[in-house]
């Protein structure tokens, strides 16, 4: 069967771990790019012995980070391209919708990608949903540029989102999502990701664009961001109105881990509008 035509790229560091499924599941693709932050694991010969096109990148603390230099620097041969992260699971269902949508044609630019997620073993089947939009014309645009460089040392956009000129349409059938890593790296990951969302926050309220070029979804966040209610009301959000509570334990420990992390961005906020005015 012919091939998909998009490249897939897969931003890592240290990877060796969930790259070989990652990897198992994409023959159906044309090219596959792994790009790579320096690992110290077996992370660059997995990708080797897997026939993938390896990138070292080197960031110099400036804009672009990871996939913006990527798109930005090295060759890619489709025109479609799909940011995959490695602890993310292509399915068949999404393999078959995707060749179908591709090969009849389409006017979208990029599209929307659900997910499933799996957290300590167990896929949770309600719950807040988390889609990204990692798949588009490389034409279409780029990812956010966000003026970071005094307080970011993350060199890949996490929560940046792309900024695309034309229609954005869904692919349904999802992707799993297996993030977990224990809940110790889960809570250092997301810390480091919490100061990011508060600074961002911050900057955007300054620069006076908090809500520009935002998905709906990102609108709603970050105007429920500066207030203390954020927190428990994506609890309540997450955990009853999408039946969160039908996972069990797991789906408590998730939703209240989230609305720890919102807690946390908000408190973080607080302390860093208070640090500046002491200035």
């Amino acid at each position: 069967m012919e091939k998909i035509p998009v490249t897939i790229v897969i931003p890592v560091k240290n990877e060796e771990r969930n790259l070989p499924e990652c990897l198992s599941r994409l023959d159906d693709f044309d090219e596959i790019v792994v790009v790579d932050s320096h690992s110290t694991d077996a992370t660059k010969t997995i990708a080797e012995e897997r026939g993938c096109r390896y990138v070292d990148f080197s960031w110099n603390g400036q804009f672009p980070k990871k996939r913006n230099w990527t798109l930005r620097n090295v060759p890619l041969r489709n025109e479609w391209v799909f940011f995959l992260d490695a602890d993310e699971f292509v399915t068949p269902k999404f393999v078959s919708e995707l060749r179908r949508v591709l090969t009849r044609g389409t006017e979208c630019v990029g599209f929307w990608v659900n997910y499933t997620n799996d957290f300590m073993g167990k896929e949770l089947k309600h719950g807040a949903a988390m889609p990204k939009l990692p798949l588009f014309r490389k034409s279409a645009g780029e990812y956010e540029f966000i003026d970071e460089k005094r307080w970011s040392h993350l060199d890949m956009e996490i929560h940046e989102h792309p900024i695309l000129n034309g229609k954005i349409g869904e692919i349904k059938s999802p992707i799993v999502h297996r993030e977990f890593k224990g809940l110790n790296h889960y809570i250092q990951k997301h810390n480091e990701y919490s100061d990011w969302e508060a600074r961002r926050f911050i900057e955007k309220k300054e620069s006076g664009s908090a809500t520009g070029e935002l998905s709906f979804r990102q609108k709603v966040k970050y105007s429920l961001l500066d207030c203390w209610m954020c927190a428990p009301l994506y609890f309540l959000y997450s955990y009853f109105y999408k039946l969160g509570f039908l996972d069990g334990t797991m789906g408590f420990i998730y939703a209240a881990y989230k609305m720890q992390y919102f807690f946390n961005v908000k408190a973080k906020i607080y302390e860093f509008k208070k640090e500046a005015k002491g200035k």
